[in-house]
Order: C-alpha cells, then structure tokens, then sequence
C-alpha cells in the first residue's frame, strides 16, 4: 500500500504546471484564519475569481443544529483596516445571494448576454467591497443553503433570528480574529429594516454586559427599510398621488374619510376610498413604478421556478426576462442554486436542504416585531453611525412613510436637506442629523435601491462609511 501510495504521488508531481493550476483552482481550501472553505473558481464565471470569497456554516442551536450558511468577501483595499459588515437581505427568507449579485456584491448574473442554458457570471465593479468586508449570511434558518437537524429547529421568527444572528456574529469573529478590531456594521435592506436596529442594539445590550467579541460595533445600514407597519403604510398614498398616479380628487376624498390613517381603514367609508385607489394602481409595478408589471406570482414563485426543468424551465426563463420586469432577473439565480457543481464548489452540505430557492416564503416564521422607530430613538441617543437610504419610486416602502419616521424622532438636523451628486448629476437628496443618522434619497430607484443604481448606491456607500458629506 505504501509503495502504490508513493508511486501515485510521484505521477502527480510529473504533471504539467498547467495540470496543477487546474487541480489546485478545483479545490476547497481552508479559509486563513477560519473553518471556511475559499472559493477560487465557480462554473459560469471565466476564469479564477477575482476577490476572495469564503463560504461556510456556523452552528447557532447545538440542541436543534441550526446552521447558518454565509459567503464573506474581503475587502479589494485593505481588509485588516476596512469595516466589516453583516449583510441581511430581506423576505424574511432571501438568500445572501441576493445581496451578493444582485445588489452591493462583487457578482452578477449576466442577464443581458443570457440565451439559455446555464447563467454566465461577470465581476461587479460597483461592488462594496472595494472599502469594505462583507458577511452575506443565509438568515433566518431555512433560508437559502442554512438547515436545521430538527423540525424544531426550522421554527424562527423576528426574535429567534436577532438571536441567533449575535451567536452567528460571535462565533464568527470568534473564528476570524483577524477582523475583531476592524469598525462592525449591520446592514441590509427590505424586510430586514425590522431586523437590523433590534440586532444592533441586542448587540449594544451584550456589551454593556461585558461582551468583547463584539465591542467594535460602530452603527448600521438599512435600505429601502420596513420599519413600522403604520408609517409604512400610511406613506403609501400620499406618496402614489404624490407620484401623479392617483387624482387629487380621490386622493383628497381618501385622506378626509380616514384621517391619514390608511392601515386599519377607520371606517367603511375610509375602507372604499382605500379600495378605490387599490383598484387604480393595481397594475402599477409597487416595487419600481417606473417598471412594467412582472408576470403573475404564480408563474416565477420560488416553487415553481425550483420544480421546473429542461425545455419548461427555459420557456419560463424567456417569458420572465422577456417581461423587461427588473425582479424577473431573480429566476437565474434558481438556475445556479440547484446546480450540484456550484454546490459542490461553495461547500454545501450534501442532502441538507431541498431545492434551493433564492426566496424561500414557506419558513415557518413568528412575525413579531410590528415597529423598530423606539430602536432607532434608543440608538440615536447611543451615538451609533446610521444610514437609512431609500429608492424614490419605491411604492411599497415609500420616501413618505421613511421621511415621517425620521422626522417623529425628533433629532437635530445639522445637514439641511440638499441634493448630492455622482459625476456632475443629482443622485438623490441628503439630510444628516447630529445624532450620527443620514438619510438619502436616490433618484430614480426603486426596492431596492443598489439593483436599479448600482453606481450611485455605491458611491454614496464609499462617502458615508468613510465619514465625508455625501
């Protein structure tokens, strides 16, 4: 056994140099200063992976093995230095993937280039990561490559998540020293408005407590963010007739009859007036009013996209990108996600979920946190950095609901409201308080705001976190 064994190792070491380029880009390596594995290669993208990428699990329920699957990305410039963020994406139930190439990550799916089969890979340079660590994890159990060993332990909700996102973050640091000094930032966006300022200050709470892991955290991000269920939806209105999609009429009618209470309607009258402007707008896209409706839920619901394959799958392909709807470049990603190869490259665990889906809406989920604006208050007092940004044609978490939350707040402006800029050209509107909070608008985006200007979203990012006037 021995002298086969030499004999096998005495063949690899004649191999080419080029033989050995291939062998060492397929595999997984251990990840300096973690229990990851690095990814250098990925099918669909031409050639090694131009940023360092490491992908793994952390266990967050011993009892129930909850385990949290994540994609970190060092920073292009100077990653011992550099803040580290914690990228939530939204649902609740959509993967880090969704961040990752879609919105702030160093990926994107090649849509415009796409004719079938499977989705070619290309390097965003708008990326984040430029000045910046980011862990994109798989939040809350059950979303994307995250499991759990029992049913019990696929039972989540607001609370259990922010839970055992600080275990995440704890053991995670714990595992990658390197970065326990580096600034931390929670960040993400959608739904995850409701998550971020709760798990920032549970976080704050474990340092007052004696936490040192965790004792770099520096402020947080939230994108196009829910945030409180009346505000959020009592901006919708103003904001569609604001927009010129609903007369003033009818919108006037509306706000008498409810009192600017849209959510629960008042009364029946306030429920007709709402229903009539419901009726209106039906048609309108709400995430990005500027955009075509996208095709009926029914046809690229995560399930659906997920259980179909061969000829189906690229018919559905091409009526969903062919929609020109911007959420319809979701259904590569469903593609790439079930693929065993990009499994097998990113370190997946064999047999541990089912079909992935991109945004998985059958977690079994406990809604509980109904309003984050008290959190937001008791962070501001704290002094802790914050940006809110908002896509301005976002009709569903509207610039209306957004300004009326800050406003309640009560904080000293010390920035008045003025647009800001990217190459001569206004790209939203700005105004930063003294508590550390900015809030910018960006023009023309819809939800979220970095998937429909990824250039803007990226230099206003790179001026705020590195503390100059946006």
């Amino acid at each position: 056994m021995r002298n086969s064994g030499g004999k096998r190792w005495l063949l690899l070491l004649l191999l080419p140099l080029s033989q050995w380029v291939l062998i060492l880009g397929s595999l997984q390596l251990p990840a300096a200063g973690g229990s990851g594995h690095v990814v250098t290669r990925m099918r669909g993208f031409d050639g090694p992976l131009p940023f360092y990428l490491e992908t793994g699990y952390v266990e967050v329920d011993e009892q129930h093995g909850v385990q949290l699957f994540y994609y970190f990305v060092r920073s292009e410039n100077d990653p011992d230095e550099d803040p580290l963020l914690l990228w939530l994406s939204g649902g609740p139930g959509c993967s880090g993937i969704s961040g990752l190439a879609y919105e702030i990550g160093p990926l994107q799916f090649d849509a415009q280039g796409y004719r079938g089969g499977f989705p070619t890979l290309l390097y965003r340079p708008e990326t984040w990561t430029k000045v910046s660590n980011i862990i994109f994890v798989d939040s809350p159990v059950g979303t994307g490559f995250s499991y759990a060993k029992t049913k019990e332990g696929l039972q989540t909700g607001d609370t259990k998540a922010v839970k055992q996102l600080v275990i995440f973050l704890r053991k995670w640091l714990q595992d990658h020293p390197r970065f326990l000094s580096n600034p931390l930032y929670i960040a993400g966006d959608s739904y995850s408005g409701l998550i971020i300022p709760t798990l920032t200050l549970e976080i704050d709470r474990s340092i007052e407590l004696g936490e040192k892991t965790l004792c770099s955290l520096k402020g947080y991000i939230a994108g196009n963010p829910l945030t409180d269920k009346q505000f959020d939806t009592d901006g919708q209105i103003p904001f569609l007739h604001g927009m010129g999609l609903v007369s003033t009429e009818l919108y006037e009618n509306t706000r008498e009859n409810c009192g600017g209470k849209y959510s629960p309607p008042l009364n029946a009258t306030c429920a007709e007036a709402v229903q009539a402007i419901n009726n209106c707008t039906r048609d309108i896209n709400k995430q990005y009013i500027l955009d075509p409706a996208c095709p009926d839920d029914d046809l690229w619901s995560p399930k659906t996209v997920a259980e179909t394959d061969g000829m189906s799958r690229v018919m559905l392909e091409s009526a969903l990108l062919g929609s020109k709807c911007t959420q319809a470049l979701y259904i590569l990603s469903y593609t790439w996600g079930n693929d065993e190869t990009i499994q097998e490259s990113l370190g997946v665990r064999k047999g541990t979920i089912g079909a992935w889906k991109r945004a998985n809406h059958e977690l079994l989920y406990n809604y509980e946190i109904q309003s984050v604006v008290g959190y937001h208050s008791r962070l501001a007092t704290k002094g802790y950095k914050a940006l809110i940004y908002i896509g301005d044609h976002d009709a569903g978490v509207t610039v209306v609901g957004t300004q009326a939350w800050i406003r309640y707040l009560n904080l000293t402006i010390v920035d008045d409201w003025r647009p800001w800029y990217v190459g001569g050209q206004v790209a939203g509107f700005t105004r930063s308080y003294a508590s550390g909070l900015t809030y910018a608008t960006v023009k023309g985006a819809g939800h979220v705001a970095p998937m429909y200007k990824t250039s803007e979203c990226q230099k206003m990012f790179i001026r705020w976190i590195s503390g100059d006037p946006l």
